[in-house]
């Protein structure tokens, strides 16, 4: 009766536990050893030592930049050929203490313009006429400066338009009339908090010498808290020679990393710069409306060429926490754990005596019966080579 009941039991009741089995196959051996070397290597040498597995991080920080650029230049050709003084003022847009600015180093002056008819500049294309009938009235210059009159210019060869006049002309483009521009500084003051860790760092040098940093210029060696840069150098840096993006300017990236390990020093965690150019050319237009005596309306009209420079800051604060580093070992344990399934599943299936390891693995353990004899049978050692 006893006997029946356990044949009836199905197999999914039955229990497994574990049996050790010692094999004398140095293949897998030798492939167990050498993948349990290699899961502590990873786990010692890159997890903890490269990505130091074992710190908490913190990779949002509070950020804040001002800048503020100075030089002055002198330039001709704005009024009637007059000098003109160019300061921080004129050449940086937007203003001054955004992480974004533009500093010109090249223009095309129009002044004294007013609304009225005159030829189309010949370097509009849909400008360009040889009669009448190329110059539909009320149609807009696409990419133009006003509007068709109807009529053909035909000393110009270009439609009459309707607009601020005389239009600009773009064969005036001076030769980089803000050439010291390069010589220039660009004070760059940035700040960084992570909250996290209640940890904040900023750029700058604190010193109570209030002319260190009328003298200075960073370095990476000798200076690394002295935030003013010269443009020239910047430009430099980013691949590209200054005397050739000022004249149609272009666009300049400055990335400021922080990568702060807080078990260190707190001195340690520095600033790190890099330029790169992003694009080539670029511009815009300005103008300063005024009146004169007879109330009649004028503008000086300026198509600004210059750098546009954009900052970005990002970073990331390390520190030892237990939850990482109970993380990172249990990662390692789980791996040298798939170590040993692997070398089974090699040894029970892909083997070429798989199924007599197979036998001595897997061995079914039947209860006894009331007539036999209660005690266990000894245990064996066996060795398969």
């Amino acid at each position: 009766m006893e006997a029946a009941c356990t044949k009836s039991f199905p197999p999914l009741l039955d229990y497994k536990t574990e049996k050790y089995l010692l094999t004398k196959n140095r293949k897998i051996g030798i492939f167990h050893r050498l993948l349990q070397l290699g899961i502590l290597c990873y786990i010692v040498g890159w997890v903890f030592i490269v990505k130091k597995g074992y710190q908490e991080s913190d990779s949002d920080p509070h950020i804040s930049v001002i800048t503020k650029l100075k030089g002055a230049s002198v330039t001709k050709g704005f009024r009637e050929f007059q000098e003109r003084l160019w300061d921080a003022a004129d050449f940086v847009k937007p203003s001054q203490g955004e992480n974004v600015l533009f500093l010109v180093t090249n223009f095309i002056s129009t002044p004294g313009q007013k609304l009225g008819l005159c030829p189309e500049s010949p370097t509009i294309l849909n400008g360009r006429c040889t009669e009448d009938s190329n110059c539909t009235e009320g149609e807009p210059v696409i990419s133009g400066n006003g509007i068709k009159t109807g009529k053909c210019n035909t000393t110009h060869f270009t439609c009459e338009i309707y607009g601020w006049c005389p239009v600009e002309e773009p064969h005036l483009i001076s030769k980089i009339p803000l050439h010291e521009a390069e010589n220039f500084t660009l004070f760059i003051k940035n700040e960084v908090h992570f909250s996290k860790f209640n940890f904040s760092r900023s750029n700058m040098k604190q010193t109570s010498d209030t002319t260190y940093f009328k003298t200075c210029t960073y370095d990476p060696v000798s200076s690394p808290y002295c935030s003013i840069f010269k443009i020239s150098e910047m430009v430099t840096k980013a691949g590209h020679s200054f005397t050739e993006l000022a004249f149609l300017g272009g666009v300049v990236r400055i990335d400021i990393t922080w990568n702060c390990d807080l078990d260190q020093s707190e001195s340690a965690c520095k600033p790190q710069y890099s330029f790169r150019l992003q694009d080539i050319k670029n511009n815009f237009r300005t103008a300063t409306y005024y009146w004169d005596e007879e109330k009649r309306e004028y503008r000086d009209l300026l198509k600004l060429s210059g750098i546009r420079f954009e900052i970005s800051v990002t970073g990331e604060a390390r520190k030892f926490g237990l939850v990482p580093t109970a993380i990172s070992l249990g990662t390692g344990c789980a791996f040298l754990g798939a170590i040993t399934l692997l070398c089974d599943v090699i040894l029970l299936y892909l083997n070429s005596k798989a199924d007599l390891y197979w036998g001595y693995k897997y061995e079914e353990a039947k209860p006894p019966k009331s007539h036999e004899a209660t005690e266990p049978a000894p245990v064996q050692n066996l060795s398969i080579d």
